[in-house]
């Protein structure tokens, strides 16, 4: 999902470049805030209302914004993901 928000946003990724779970959104990805709304419609598409990311930064301050990594939201998309199954 990230590497399509990233070609949708005409960035592109480097090709060296590789997505793990410690890069960050800002400074390793150089996603804006706008990728992070195109990130949000993708994971609300793909998981619906059990998945959301903008509750998810509404509950960060701004400098864990912008040090947010992939990790983090991987933990939190489980997370949910996980919540809602057992609610089930």
């Amino acid at each position: 999902m990230i590497e399509a928000v990233l070609d949708d946003a005409g960035a592109g990724l480097d090709p060296e470049a590789v997505i793990g779970m410690d890069s960050r959104f800002a400074d390793d990805l150089e996603l804006e805030s706008i990728d992070l709304v195109a990130l949000a419609e993708r994971l609300e598409e793909r998981y619906g209302d059990r998945v959301n990311f903008a509750e998810f930064l509404a509950d960060l301050d701004l400098d864990e914004i912008i040090a947010l990594t992939v990790g983090r939201l991987v933990d939190h998309v489980a997370g949910r993901l996980s919540a809602a199954t057992a609610e089930g």
